[in-house]
């Protein structure tokens, strides 16, 4: 794979932390593209089930992961995920799919081909020719400061206590946070986070890693952060 030349900015955290819409939002001020991962792992688990695959089959999952004719749109104003002839970009949001996708997720077979297609996909977005035209892009997930992109020259981790990130899910979910919304949204949460935890480390900073605690910031205060993180490397 030939290295990116443009600029990398990897962003891990557990689910609720908002790294998916500060992620989009500083990719779209600095005009970087935008790569979202996990999204990865859900079109796979996707197109599985569409193929009538059992997911607890790890063979037959990993020859899915190798196989699957996945097409990544980087725009951060318009991402999008299409496999073969299926557009899954809102597909894969559902909870069906949430609900799955950790028993793709912890198959390491998946997890190493899957990786090797976020490095390619990062590597050509550091080069004219990609949405970001060289200029470089942000990428978010759970192992990108660690394992994908540890070379990254900014890497961030994105955490939050568990009743910010409970509200923030809740109110993506179910457009409220009352006591019924946040615990219809806490096995979701923090069960997919116990099990991914089980391959990969987004809950401590590695070194080089700069931790960022969104728990008492708003939005526009979070992307403010991480933007500054970004313009200073810049």
């Amino acid at each position: 794979m030939t290295s990116p030349s443009g600029l990398v900015v990897a962003i891990d955290g557990p689910s609720g932390t908002g790294k998916s819409t500060i992620s989009k939002r500083v990719a779209a001020d600095l005009g970087l593209a935008y790569l979202d991962t996990g999204a990865m792992y859900r079109a796979l688990t996707w197109w599985c089930l569409h193929q009538g695959i059992d997911l607890t089959d790890t063979d037959a999952v990993a020859a899915q992961a190798r196989a699957m004719p996945l097409r990544i749109g980087t725009d951060p104003a318009r991402p999008s995920f299409a496999v073969g002839e299926h557009d899954v970009t809102t597909r894969i949001r559902t909870s069906d799919i949430s609900t799955r996708v950790s028993a793709v997720a912890t198959n390491l077979a998946v997890r190493a081909e899957l990786q090797e297609r976020q490095r390619a996909e990062i590597a050509a977005e550091g080069r004219p020719g990609g949405f970001s035209q060289g200029r470089g892009i942000v990428a978010e997930g759970r192992d990108i400061t660690t394992v994908v992109a540890p070379q990254a020259q900014v890497r961030i981790l994105l955490l939050a206590d568990e009743h910010a990130r409970l509200a923030r899910r809740s109110n993506e979910l179910h457009g409220r946070v009352d006591a019924e919304a946040i615990e219809a949204t806490r096995d979701q949460v923090l069960r997919r986070d116990a099990e991914d935890g089980t391959v990969s480390n987004f809950s401590t900073a590695a070194p080089g890693v700069i931790p960022v605690d969104t728990s008492q910031m708003s939005l526009d205060e979070a992307v403010a952060v991480v933007r500054d993180l970004v313009e200073a490397t810049r």
